[in-house]
């Protein structure tokens, strides 16, 4: 598998277990498979649903903020990695 950073992890909300993230480069679709990498950070996840501000989309751009649902806790500057078929 490959992997290509799509951008970083901006905050954390605890309670509704979702993270916000820059995109810094390429695209994100729904039914992506993602990888967040950290110092103390290490989990893959399928985007399930993706908003800005509490709207659904299907594709998020290069400057977008998202929100998404994570399975697991992640920290501002954690990296986010597109994972690729090779």
């Amino acid at each position: 598998m490959g992997e290509e950073k799509v951008g970083e992890v901006v905050k954390f909300f605890a309670k509704p277990s979702v993270a916000a993230i820059k995109i810094t480069s390429g695209e994100l679709d729904v039914g992506d498979t993602i990888k967040f990498t950290g110092h103390t950070t290490d989990f893959e996840n399928t985007i399930d649903s993706m908003e800005i501000n509490n709207e659904k989309i299907e594709k998020a751009k290069v400057g977008d903020y998202i929100g998404m649902k994570v399975s697991d806790r992640v920290r501002p500057g954690d990296e986010v990695f597109k994972v690729t078929p090779e």
